[in-house]
């Protein structure tokens, strides 16, 4: 855990998963705007923004574009260098890792891992936690080796907006998924569903779910959001009950505010920043 609260996944660390319900996320994803980036109802818009990002993930949302240029030519050296092997090409290629490989090769840390080890069983860690809770693609098996130079230096990590990062490509996903022939969709599905049913509570079938941070963790306890209904339901749902019923600042309820820690407000003045966000060659 060291590690990984220098480099600013501490938080992260503790994502849950959970079920998702693609009839819900469908609705709401039908209801995006490109142009805006925004999701439109009929009593007005709203978006997922760093401020979502930063409580329900708890990622740090402040410093520099998650983007860079490594030194890197060939991979093999980049990934015995910071993972201490490299994958065969059954496993591996010029751009991603499987999963596979790092479970098979990090899943089990030896009690006598040395210094060196444990920094690399860190990175694999931080490599799966990035394409495979916050930033997955479709197939959700891989995670792009682009991330991996930018974990070199633990004390550095930490000063990369993570969060925006995540809100890029979930942003890009949403606008991509608006063409009638896509029929799959990537990035963080929890934090969009999680930030639905923050935002519309009426969504879930049950409502004493305990609130805990990071918030999406909520809905990793079981029942979760409980049964999933079907798309022509949550349209009507969202239609008889959104206009009273959408919380608009979800997350300033004492019984919320009394989980999440004082280190997630300090950056809390970017939260409505009006700026372009950066994932490497995508910008939103």
């Amino acid at each position: 855990m060291p590690y990984l609260e220098i480099a600013g996944f501490g938080s992260a660390a503790l994502i849950q998963t959970f079920d998702l319900r693609y009839d819900l996320l469908s609705t709401i994803v039908e209801r995006w705007c490109p142009e805006t980036h925004t999701f439109h109802f009929l009593y007005g818009e709203c978006t997922v923004t760093l401020e979502d990002v930063a409580l329900q993930l708890g990622l740090p949302i402040d410093g520099s574009p998650v983007t860079g240029v490594t030194s890197f030519t060939d991979p093999t050296t980049l990934y015995y260098q910071l993972l201490g092997d490299s994958p065969n090409n059954d496993e591996s290629n010029f751009t991603s890792l499987k999963f596979t490989w790092l479970k098979a090769k990090f899943g089990q840390l030896s009690a006598n891992a040395t210094e060196a080890e444990l920094m690399c069983a860190t990175r694999a860690y931080i490599m799966h936690i990035l394409g495979g809770i916050l930033m997955p693609d479709a197939n959700n098996n891989k995670v792009h080796m682009m991330y991996l130079p930018l974990l070199a230096d633990f004390s550095n990590v930490h000063s990369y907006s993570w969060g925006a990062a995540v809100l890029t490509v979930l942003y890009w996903e949403l606008c991509r998924t608006t063409n009638p022939s896509v029929v799959d969709m990537g990035e963080c599905l929890t934090l969009l569903q999680s930030w639905a049913v923050y935002r519309m509570p009426f969504l879930a079938s049950v409502t004493h779910q305990p609130y805990v941070y990071p918030l999406v963790n909520r809905w990793s306890i079981y029942p979760g959001i409980e049964r999933s209904d079907t798309v022509p339901i949550y349209r009507l749902m969202i239609k008889q009950h959104a206009g009273e019923g959408f919380i608009w600042m979800s997350y300033r309820i004492p019984v919320i505010t009394a989980v999440i820690p004082s280190s997630a407000y300090v950056h809390s003045e970017m939260w409505c920043t009006n700026a372009p966000i950066i994932n490497f060659n995508v910008v939103e």
